[in-house]
């Protein structure tokens, strides 16, 4: 089996180590624009094999896409990342044309793979890739939603002194500051409410803790954040390749679930072999859905900037 990441920067190489760590394929190519930079990074990874223990390759290649050929995996990285103050939106001029070219060269020598959108804004960037790529919707996923539901798990861990793997979590919406879903109601530690072991005020810290999750580290590190969203790629890569049916919070594309049509926003999905394979119901209740109504007119303001690229 091959995946391929593309993008070699912080988050591509990073999502690459982490799958070559977890043994997902015999071969991972790590594709960039920049010469020698690839192939730079796979070589550094494979140094590693016998310290991590893995088995599988990394592959380094310039704009090679001949090399990307069977993969059933494509994770897409490249684009420029958010600096201090940049907001996810102004990313879409320059980040559109790069995931334009990229879905269309890699679907030339893989045209049965599932993509994994993270490049920004993922929402619009997932939206771009379905509409450009011409296949079945359940073949396109924008990991964001992963992404922020361990942020979320992390807040609570911090805030109630837990293990983050003793929670549940999960963030729904757009993949943005003014967007994302925290859902509070539904989040949980070892199966009880974590409402009952937190005041309401401090889980209203938490929820907004999470939402600026992403702008709190690129103001701390002076650019996007790599190691969680590289793992939560690995994640998502894993439930598809190892067809393990997890529920993930993930981008796809709504055709009237959770009351939204022609759009790609974060809903529970079930990821398997052949990607998404259906989306879960959370009921939400009326102050949730008026959210997630609310996050989808912003997705689709992004969106329509589209239009112009």
């Amino acid at each position: 089996m091959k995946i391929t990441v593309v993008g070699a920067g912080n988050v591509g190489a990073s999502c690459a180590e982490s799958m070559v760590r977890m043994n997902l394929a015999e071969e991972i190519v790590l594709l960039d624009i920049k010469k020698g930079f690839a192939e730079g990074k796979a070589m550094d990874m494979n140094q590693c094999a016998t310290l991590h223990g893995f088995d599988g390759k990394v592959t380094g290649v310039t704009s090679d896409y001949a090399a990307t050929a069977g993969s059933s995996v494509i994770v897409i990285t490249s684009g420029i990342p958010r600096k201090p103050g940049m907001t996810r939106e102004e990313l879409i001029g320059t980040n559109a044309g790069i995931v334009k070219s990229v879905v269309k060269s890699a679907l030339e020598y893989s045209p049965e793979a599932v993509f994994v959108v993270i490049s920004n804004p993922m929402d619009t960037m997932t939206y771009l890739a379905a509409k450009e790529s011409g296949l079945p919707v359940n073949r396109i996923i924008g990991m964001g939603g992963i992404l922020d539901s361990s942020r979320f798990k992390y807040y609570l861990s911090q805030a109630m002194s837990c293990p983050p793997s003793d929670l549940q979590a999960v963030v729904i919406g757009g993949h943005g500051d003014t967007t994302m879903i925290p859902l509070t109601r539904l989040a949980s530690y070892q199966s009880s409410p974590v409402s009952e072991h937190m005041s309401a005020s401090d889980l209203e810290a938490v929820k907004a803790s999470t939402m600026v999750g992403g702008a709190t580290l690129t103001g701390l590190i002076g650019t996007s954040a790599w190691y969680a969203p590289g793992a939560a790629g690995a994640a998502l890569t894993a439930s598809i390749v190892r067809d393990q049916k997890k529920i993930f919070p993930c981008c796809v594309y709504l055709d009237g679930e959770y009351g939204q049509k022609d759009i790609c926003l974060g809903v529970p999905v079930v990821i398997g072999a052949n990607g998404w394979e259906h989306i879960v119901d959370y009921q939400l209740d009326d102050q949730e859905q008026a959210a997630f109504n609310a996050s989808a007119d912003k997705v689709r303001a992004m969106n329509a900037v589209l239009a112009d690229f």
